[in-house]
């Protein structure tokens, strides 16, 4: 883990920017964090997984969400996966600091069976 990430997983630097790792689960009854799965965030997305709708909505509710413009979120990793890697212009603290306001009192981990 990351100690520069608060602890978070799915968090890590990236120059002057930092990474987010997600699993996206599509079709939800709305768009929300959902707490860590496997070391990611996981975000269950109220888009259809069809012609990069998901995409964009997962892009476009995360720069919504960090109070940023969208161009500041783009997709690394992951453009027809469910596990995707996100590149967030902004400082890794901010964006720890919102993984703490948003899934902070969710467990951090999934258990293992």
């Amino acid at each position: 883990m990351n100690d520069a990430a608060g602890g978070w997983p799915c968090l890590s630097p990236q120059g002057e920017a930092c990474v987010l790792r997600v699993v996206v689960t599509p079709n939800a009854p709305r768009t929300a964090a959902d707490g860590l799965h496997d070391g990611q965030l996981r975000v269950r997305l109220h888009a259809p997984p069809v012609d990069g709708k998901a995409n964009e909505a997962l892009l476009a509710w995360l720069a919504n969400e960090l109070g940023v413009p969208r161009r500041t979120v783009s997709l690394l990793r992951g453009d027809s996966a469910r596990r995707k890697v996100l590149a967030i212009d902004l400082p890794l603290s901010a964006v720890a600091a919102w993984l703490e306001h948003t899934a902070g009192n969710r467990p951090r981990q999934s258990p293992r069976l």
